[in-house]
């Protein structure tokens, strides 16, 4: 994924790798455009995984955090395609009153 990141920085967008939010450590984040990108293995699939994953989300979306979950695959196998799905997300961010 910090791979994948790269390209934004030349577009000014600072992203930061496992960092804390909250009590949360996030494993990526745009701190000043609240955007938050999880890359998930298979653990996030089981019960607790998914009941846990909801309470962060929960709770960073209260922080007007956008969170995008990715499975490892995707990120391995699809990079572009998340590079699309990240900058869309960039794209609604920059919309947003709170970055104007």
């Amino acid at each position: 994924m910090w791979r994948l990141l790269r390209p934004f920085r030349d577009d000014g967008i600072s992203f930061r790798r496992q960092a804390p939010v909250g009590v949360y450590i996030v494993d990526f984040v745009w701190l000043s455009g609240r955007l938050v990108m999880e890359v998930d293995g298979g653990q996030h699939s089981e019960a607790t995984g998914l009941v846990r994953d909801a309470a962060r989300t929960q709770w960073l979306e209260s922080q007007r955090f956008e969170i995008l979950r990715f499975w490892n695959n995707d990120v391995l196998r699809n990079g572009a395609g998340c590079q699309e799905v990240i900058a869309q997300a960039i794209e609604r961010r920059r919309s947003l009153s709170f970055m104007k």
